[in-house]
């Protein structure tokens, strides 16, 4: 008998947390809902926020443009349109043609 009631207890206690999640909280703003209404230091708060992030934005040093391929090209980092493929050259053996056998 106390099995049960344990069990039961278990079953219920596990069953209340999603159902107190669905029910609705009143700190959420629903859609459509007004924004509210900001307090004077809310609002000077965030304004001394927007000041000291544009204040860090000037302190950040130009950065070069990372190259990671730059030691690998030579010269230019412009690409070249494509060269016509040479013409394969004669064999050096080939050079001198055979003369035959004086006859």
């Amino acid at each position: 008998m106390k099995m049960k009631i344990a069990g039961l207890v278990a079953v219920i206690a596990l069953l209340a947390g999603p159902v107190s999640a669905q029910m609705p909280q009143p700190h959420v703003k629903g859609p459509g809902e007004p924004e509210p209404d900001k307090t004077r230091s809310q609002i000077e708060a965030e304004q001394d926020a927007e000041r000291a992030y544009k204040r860090s934005l000037g302190n950040i040093q130009e950065q070069k443009s990372a190259d990671p391929w730059g030691t690998v090209r030579s010269g230019d980092a412009t690409p070249k349109a494509k060269a016509a493929p040479a013409k394969p050259k004669a064999p050096k053996t080939a050079a001198k043609p055979e003369t035959s056998a004086k006859q």
